[in-house]
């Protein structure tokens, strides 16, 4: 699984002083869950970042952002962030931060029933 360290490590720096943290390998990548809620995760050259769906048009114009595409289907709420664009501190807590406050009112995944 190819993701990169460096921009994981610093998204670990980021969320050192969230609460309820845990990493998760998923998506080719690897994700930041904070309350037990997908936030942000992490692959070789781009961050996914979950996002209020009220401002997601919005955010799409930003320079180095593309909509997530999932079985053909696109994931209103799910943006790429190129890490070209994440490379100055500020830019990178821009979106984290954006990650972090829909990630308060954000409701939990659906338990998958085993089958």
């Amino acid at each position: 699984m190819a993701f990169s360290e460096k921009l994981a490590a610093r998204i670990r720096e980021t969320f050192s002083d969230q609460k309820h943290i845990e990493e998760k390998k998923m998506f080719r990548g690897m994700c930041f869950m904070v309350n037990g809620k997908m936030c942000v995760c992490v692959n070789e050259d781009e961050i996914m970042c979950r996002i209020d769906p009220a401002i997601y048009e919005e955010m799409l114009e930003h320079d180095g952002c593309r909509a997530m595409v999932h079985n053909g289907k696109t994931m209103k709420g799910f943006i790429y962030v190129n890490e070209e664009v994440l490379k100055s501190k500020k830019n990178l807590d821009y979106w984290l931060n954006l990650a972090l406050a829909y990630n308060k009112k954000a409701k939990p995944a659906r338990k998958r029933s085993k089958s």
